[in-house]
């Protein structure tokens, strides 16, 4: 018995110095492991759950791209309370160096001109819109993800039910009037959807992920949509903007756009999916 714990004495000092080359080696830290994923883009989030809402207008209502109106199941999400502002893609710009967008306020560049920092931003293409969810580990939504977020469950017309807008819900039907015309985000609280997402009718439109199709909803799938398979150049755009009449701010109304669209009234929010679930983006 002695001899045997004699031989294993001289092994642990040996054991001990392997375990330290090793962890050397490795650079292994243990907070590493626990930590999570850094946010870049700290804005705040809305679950939106699982489950199925109606997509589309019903026959005699809407334009006829968004007719028939279906019932659609989506998996739970997240979404943007509100839409990225100039100072968000401001951080964005500064990490990554991607172009900044024209200024739609005057001359010289957007970064001098001050107090529209909480204004959202516009003049991206959906490329840019892209780029950036794609930065902040985020993606766009698709549009029945927007419409989902901005209507709830029951159909409703506008995001805060049925009424006709008004100036305290929404921000539309006026004309430009330089870095007074916008809103800035989240500022209209009467406007919120059932979920408390900001800013889904008015102010400026925003790019979704899907191509546009006029005849989509004709045979489109009714679980978790994605757009039609296609290519081109036109993708949809959802929500209206400051300068849309009422029935272009609605949940339902379709807007499209291509790739290369900049105007004053036209911006974005992203969206991420739950974690274990998968998406084709």
């Amino acid at each position: 018995m002695m001899t045997a714990l004699k031989h294993n004495s001289h092994r642990f000092p040996r054991l001990i110095m392997a375990v330290m080359t090793i962890l050397a080696i490795t650079e292994w830290r243990p907070m590493d492991v626990l930590s999570a994923p850094k946010e870049v883009d700290l804005v705040p989030m809305v679950t939106i759950p699982a489950g199925e809402f109606l997509m589309g207008s019903p026959e005699g209502k809407g334009r006829a791209d968004e007719r028939p109106q279906r019932s659609v199941y989506l998996d739970a999400f997240l979404i943007d309370q509100i839409e990225v502002t100039n100072q968000r893609y401001m951080e964005f710009i500064k990490a990554t160096g991607h172009r900044t967008p024209p200024n739609p306020y005057g001359t010289g560049p957007l970064l001098s001109i001050k107090g529209i920092e909480e204004l959202p931003v516009v003049q991206t293409t959906w490329y840019d819109a892209k780029a950036y969810c794609g930065w902040a580990k985020k993606r766009l939504p698709t549009e029945a993800e927007w419409e989902k977020a901005a209507r709830g469950t029951d159909g409703r017309l506008y995001p805060w039910g049925n009424e006709a807008p008004t100036e305290r819900r929404a921000n539309f039907d006026r004309e430009w009037d330089e870095e007074h015309t916008l809103h800035a985000v989240g500022s209209l609280p009467h406007g919120d959807s059932p979920y408390g997402v900001k800013d889904m009718a008015g102010n400026v439109r925003e790019w979704v992920s899907d191509w546009y199709d006029p005849e989509y909803y004709k045979d489109a799938p009714l679980r978790n949509p994605h757009g039609p398979e296609k290519n081109g150049v036109v993708r949809s755009i959802r929500g209206g903007s400051w300068h849309s009449p009422a029935s272009d701010i609605t949940t339902s109304a379709r807007g499209r756009g291509g790739f290369a669209l900049q105007t004053h009234g036209t911006g974005f929010r992203c969206a991420r999916s739950l974690e274990n679930q998968t998406r084709n983006e």
